[in-house]
């Protein structure tokens, strides 16, 4: 059965970005910090074709993550917040299959094939399942995204990376009413000096 994930790295209080998200900063003000645990990893910088970098169990979640992912789902705040930053070869080489009320044709950049959807999530896990295989489906956000399949019972498990800051303001992952009959079994934690990874297993 194909696995569907998310993993995101969160704030001590519980943002996944800082304030004012927007195309030309991505992240909100400060939000890059969220992520300044995973830059230095060489697992990270594998990824994007750079050399060197520092191993440990950091770097080696980061590729387990990684691994096997047959296709992503994304909202389209998130691809287009994301899209010049990720320049013409996006790190997916995948399928990219993302929310946007807007239809588009698909887009391809480098080895990432990005395919546009406007029937929602239950739409975009099909079309998931169909390019990935046996492979895991990747929910790479934004929060909204996560939330909105994690509260309808179609995600299967789900990180966060816990980093120590606080950002005051931004977008939180878990905002607002929560269904009944959502539950999350701890399954792993691992810490670092920097970030506080969390694993959960979603009970439905």
């Amino acid at each position: 059965m194909t696995l569907v994930t998310a993993d995101l790295s969160v704030s001590l209080d519980g943002y996944v970005t800082g304030p004012g998200p927007s195309p030309a900063v991505p992240l909100g003000h400060g939000g890059e910090r969220l992520h300044e645990w995973i830059h230095r990893l060489d697992s990270w910088r594998g990824m994007h074709g750079l050399p060197g970098g520092e191993g440990g169990p950091d770097s080696e979640i980061l590729a387990e993550q990684a691994e096997g992912v047959g296709a992503v789902i994304m909202g389209g705040r998130m691809f287009t917040h994301g899209e010049a930053a990720w320049g013409e070869e996006p790190p997916f080489r995948v399928p990219v299959l993302v929310l946007d009320p807007t239809p588009r044709e698909p887009l391809r950049r480098g080895n990432s094939l990005f395919r546009f959807l406007t029937g929602g999530a239950e739409e975009a896990l099909a079309e998931a399942r169909e390019y990935a295989g046996d492979g895991k489906i990747a929910v790479a956000g934004g929060a909204l995204t996560v939330r909105r399949l994690l509260l309808a019972g179609l995600l299967d498990e789900l990180q966060l990376h816990l980093v120590p800051i606080l950002l005051g303001g931004g977008t939180r992952l878990f905002d607002g009413p929560v269904p009944e009959g959502i539950r999350l079994e701890q399954t792993r934690v691992i810490g670092s000096p920097t970030v506080t990874h969390l694993r959960y297993l979603v009970r439905r």
